[in-house]
């Protein structure tokens, strides 16, 4: 064997760099440079696809370390989202507004999105322990709104509809829509079409008999005509108010059946849930007060709720355009803001002698609803 040969067959036991000629060092070059470039290649493709992200990184451990809240991220990937609601049960009864955007231009901004994504994947999912009943067009959105700025309530934005659309889901996918909260918080929701639904009490006593319940009121008549604006919005073409309020014109008999005069019975929906609950377990707001005297209404509630007075005049502006109080600082958002343009809509022009016989009619329902819930609302 020659001398080349030999070097070679021990060129393990040698240092390789001075052992071997020049000519021999350059042909070792380019496999080694390839060697090294498909390992850094498969490195790369790796930590892609390792990466939770969605971006490349060097390894891991980078990514985490230069992520400012590597923590949040470890959140969300372990708290997916709860299951969506079916289609049409989004809609909200007060005006079609849905959990994000409810306030005009609010959600959170980029100071704040992280403070969501941490309270959103920290806490626990817990069934809700206080539920806006109703009423329709009362003020519900509002009285929930308002709430939402207390830093001890948490609530879902969207009408969950479970007591009277979707109870045959399971409490367990109720429980999922439910926002995430921390021991001393309060868990709500809002869906006004429970107060008229014959099931929704014993349903809502079947998950908890100290659930309690608000109930925002508001002048039947009013009400009536605020419900006929917002489905007139939506379908211009329906009957005039007139026509669809009396069953005969002439004799003045009200059709009761008409789901716009049927919700203002408010003394035969109570009795309802006066079966399953005792008077003390639910509050009665005043959609009119809640207008005049925010803080005044909001205050009661926070009592009812067992929460400290946190939100005050202080939280809310009156806004001439609307014709309804603002307010200052929203959930999520620094700016002042108002409900959406749904919101303040201008009512037809009613015949009087129709809004007379509507009080006529009402005016007995009110009487016992009055001395049921022993509070003057004053509609006569």
């Amino acid at each position: 064997m020659g001398l080349i040969g030999r070097r070679l067959l021990f060129l393990p036991d040698a240092p390789s760099a001075l052992a071997s000629p020049p000519g021999r060092r350059r042909l070792l070059w380019p496999p080694l440079l390839l060697f090294a470039m498909l390992a850094l290649w498969l490195c790369m493709v790796y930590s892609c696809a390792a990466a939770t992200t969605g971006s490349c990184a060097p390894a891991a451990s980078s990514s985490a370390a230069s992520s400012p809240h590597p923590k949040l991220l470890l959140l969300r990937t372990k708290n997916p989202p709860p299951p969506p609601l079916s289609p049409g049960d989004e809609e909200d009864e007060e005006g079609g507004e849905e959990e994000e955007g409810i306030l005009d231009g609010a959600g959170p901004g980029p100071s704040s999105s992280a403070l969501s994504s941490f309270l959103n994947g920290s806490g626990t999912k817990r069934l809700p322990q206080a539920v806006i009943i109703g009423v329709k067009k009362g003020g519900t959105r509002a009285l929930l709104e308002f709430l939402r700025v207390h830093p001890d309530v948490r609530a879902v934005g969207a009408e969950p509809h479970f007591f009277d659309r979707n109870y045959e889901r399971g409490l367990a996918w109720y429980r999922e829509l439910m926002p995430r909260t921390l021991d001393g918080q309060i868990t709500m929701e809002k869906t006004p079409s429970y107060f008229v639904t014959k099931e929704a009490p014993a349903r809502i006593s079947a998950m908890s008999k100290d659930t309690k319940l608000i109930v925002v009121v508001r002048d039947p008549v009013t009400r009536a005509i605020s419900d006929y604006t917002q489905t007139l919005s939506k379908k211009p073409d329906i009957p005039t108010f007139e026509s669809l309020t009396f069953k005969n014109r002439t004799t003045g008999l009200i059709d009761t059946s008409w789901s716009a005069i049927q919700i203002g019975i408010y003394a035969k929906h109570l009795e309802n849930w006066l079966l399953y609950f005792p008077i003390g377990q639910i509050l009665f707001v005043s959609g009119e007060r809640l207008i005049s005297d925010p803080a005044g209404e909001l205050g009661r509630v926070q009592d009812f709720l067992g929460l400290k007075r946190i939100i005050t005049d202080k939280h809310f502006y009156f806004n001439k355009t609307k014709g309804f109080p603002c307010l200052k600082k929203a959930e999520g958002s620094s700016k002042p803001h108002c409900l959406g343009k749904t919101k303040g809509r201008t009512h037809p022009s009613i015949d009087q002698k129709v809004v007379q016989r509507l009080r006529e009619f009402y005016r007995p329902f009110n009487m016992k609803f009055y001395q049921m819930t022993g509070h003057d609302f004053g509609w006569d």
